[in-house]
């Protein structure tokens, strides 16, 4: 590795992974206490509860109280348990395979956001089987309330200084403790930031921009959820150069970068269904 000079003035990220720790030797039992990556899963399921509700009140969701929070609960497992699942296939298939129980240690941290999404994806056709629906319009809907989810989890992933970005010499570098050249002073992107603003908000103003300033949710569903799929997926890709990849490379890439070519298949495969079924219907 060719290591950047000793550089001064850089910021040494000293943030605590913990709103609130157990007290005593409690501290060293499971989660050790409140964690802001755990927030942060909490404010994006009440965001995207708020915002379901928020739809029904416009006229823009046949959901209410009651069908959101049934949504809601399918929408919370899909998340928690694709995204443990990914992580444990996707990141550390083999150590999963010599210790199982690494599932359930959830307080040593991992989540992968695909496996989320697949996990998402199969909760949205359970929901569909389970209402008797179609699961193209209740696709649109749930990608256009994940977005804030992405962004507290990537803000989370900065706080815990964890998953950096790549040596720089930028201005704004930040010193990780956790990185393994920082006692060398050498300083590294804040990718987790670049993603929070990349996958999240831009993702969130692109998704909402669609769904009220467009009638593409009522007139093509689906398509919604098939924008979204390559919005993110590009916005992952172009993240993947600033951050230190957390895995071995595939094809050259980044396992981030590689996932997600599948994600932007999936989106323009979804689109090209929905389109099609729309001109059916109106046919």
């Amino acid at each position: 590795m060719n290591a950047l000079p000793l550089l001064s003035g850089y910021w040494t990220h000293d943030l605590d992974p913990f709103l609130w720790r157990f007290p005593g030797s409690m501290a060293d039992w499971g989660p050790g206490g409140l964690r802001w990556y755990g927030i942060s899963y909490l404010a994006g399921f009440v965001g995207a509860y708020f915002l379901l509700k928020a739809y029904y009140k416009r006229e823009r969701s046949p959901y209410d109280g009651e069908q959101v929070m049934n949504l809601m609960t399918f929408l919370i497992l899909g998340v928690l348990l694709g995204g443990r699942m990914g992580y444990a296939l996707l990141y550390r298939g083999g150590e999963f395979l010599e210790d199982p129980l690494l599932l359930l240690r959830v307080w040593e941290g991992g989540m992968a956001s695909h496996g989320g999404f697949i996990g998402v994806c199969l909760a949205i056709l359970l929901y569909a089987r389970h209402s008797g629906q179609s699961p193209l319009p209740i696709g649109d809907l749930i990608v256009s309330v994940v977005p804030p989810g992405l962004f507290f989890g990537r803000v989370a992933n900065f706080i815990n200084g964890e998953l950096w970005g790549r040596p720089t010499e930028v201005s704004w570098g930040v010193l990780f403790p956790k990185a393994p050249d920082f006692l060398q002073e050498v300083a590294r992107h804040p990718s987790q930031l670049y993603a929070a603003t990349l996958e999240g908000l831009c993702t969130f103003v692109f998704v909402q921009w669609r769904f009220w300033k467009s009638d593409v949710a009522q007139r093509v569903p689906g398509r919604l959820c098939g924008e979204f799929l390559v919005a993110y997926a590009l916005a992952r890709i172009l993240n993947e150069f600033f951050r230190e990849p957390d895995a071995s490379l595939i094809l050259g890439m980044t396992r981030g970068q590689f996932y997600s070519l599948f994600l932007a298949l999936g989106g323009i495969s979804l689109i090209m269904i929905a389109e099609s079924r729309a001109r059916k219907a109106s046919e």
